[in-house]
């Protein structure tokens, strides 16, 4: 089972949120929403929990027995990530890349292991 949630960095809503939002926002049950849509109201549920993917065609379908239109754009994503920084890593050689890498790797399971150590901590407290 997929579950969608929002992407908490760069704020991006799933379509099962889309959906389920803009349904309430209409007052309209998941019935009168399958009803509109031309489809059941446990295909409903299953896109509103995520555990369904949903096709732009039904996307649309569904948002357009809401009286909506789903716009399809893009953005540049505020991240560090971007083209600048992947093109100094991929002119690293591939040993500095996997040193990098391995150093990232060894950071996190650090932070696992202190919050493990929390955790059973907190639990004798």
């Amino acid at each position: 089972m997929r579950l969608f949630r929002s992407d908490t960095v760069y704020g991006i809503k799933s379509p099962a949120e889309l959906v389920k939002e803009l349904r309430a926002e209409n007052g309209l049950t998941q019935r009168e929403l399958a009803y509109r849509a031309g489809t059941s109201q446990a295909a409903i549920a299953r896109i509103e929990s995520g555990a369904e993917d949903v096709t732009w065609t039904r996307l649309r379908s569904i948002l357009s027995a809401m009286g909506e239109e789903p716009v399809l754009a893009s953005k540049r994503l505020a991240s560090r990530y971007d083209f600048n920084d992947l093109m100094l890593d991929r002119a690293m050689p591939p040993e500095v890349r996997l040193a990098n890498g391995l150093s990232v790797n060894r950071f996190g399971s650090e932070i696992a292991l202190a919050g493990a150590a929390a955790r059973a901590k907190n639990a004798r407290a």
